[in-house]
């Protein structure tokens, strides 16, 4: 049997072992209500942008590094350590049988945020959002093929789950759905360090909040 780690993974190969289907013009408008910020949360963004403005002015900053000045600021800040949300850091996977191939995917998710107070049958917990961060030096999108597959393990559960890949400057939202094939769709980058495209940011986060409250 083979065993493939889905941090070695390609997008090539994510594609052929999932059978996953890419969909074009993601808008957040389509997917989410998007609701106008306070100015409180203006100014909690903007002192987010020079904390994180100020670990990239001498080096890259490191995974971690992005994970605590600039992740989870912004998830507290749109609500995913209230009740019924919870995050979850580091979490392994459960072992990928891939079908019709002796081959077994493993791996370790950055960050999760899963809803306690939604089940599926068989006492599994909703993800919400699956968060794969990376170096400030890399681009988001190659943290893509590790955020595909961990999102495939949770849509044996669930028809739909948010993705997110991040450097701690720019997010790439995915949108992934079940089914034959399993779809996902990109959203267009956003970016902590523009002022503009941050508010942009904290609105879409909240919003997958606000849409998990309320279903």
């Amino acid at each position: 049997m083979t065993i493939l780690n889905a941090k070695n993974l390609t997008l090539d190969e994510v594609h052929r072992l999932f059978n996953f289907q890419k969909q074009y013009d993601g808008s957040f408008t389509s997917l989410l209500s998007l609701e106008p910020i306070t100015e409180l949360e203006q100014q909690e963004i903007i002192q987010t942008r020079s904390e994180l403005e100020n670990h990239l002015t001498s080096a890259a900053a490191s995974e971690g590094q992005v994970k605590l000045v600039a992740v989870g600021p912004l998830l507290r800040l749109a609500g995913f350590y209230r009740y019924p949300l919870q995050v979850v850091v580091e979490e392994g996977i459960a072992r990928l049988a891939v079908t019709d191939e002796d081959t077994t995917v493993t791996g370790r998710l950055d960050i999760v945020a899963i809803n306690k107070a939604r089940l599926s049958p068989e006492n599994v917990p909703f993800w919400v959002l699956v968060i794969e961060s990376k170096n400030s030096s890399i681009s988001p999108s190659m943290g893509l093929p590790q955020l595909l597959t961990y999102a495939y393990r949770s849509l044996e559960y669930q028809e739909s789950v948010w993705g997110l890949a991040t450097n701690g400057e720019l997010y790439r939202f995915v949108y992934i759905q079940a089914g034959n094939p399993p779809t996902y769709q990109l959203l267009p980058f956003l970016s902590l360090t523009d002022s503009e495209s941050s508010i942009r940011l904290l609105q879409v986060l909240k919003a997958i909040v606000f849409l998990e409250n309320n279903l």
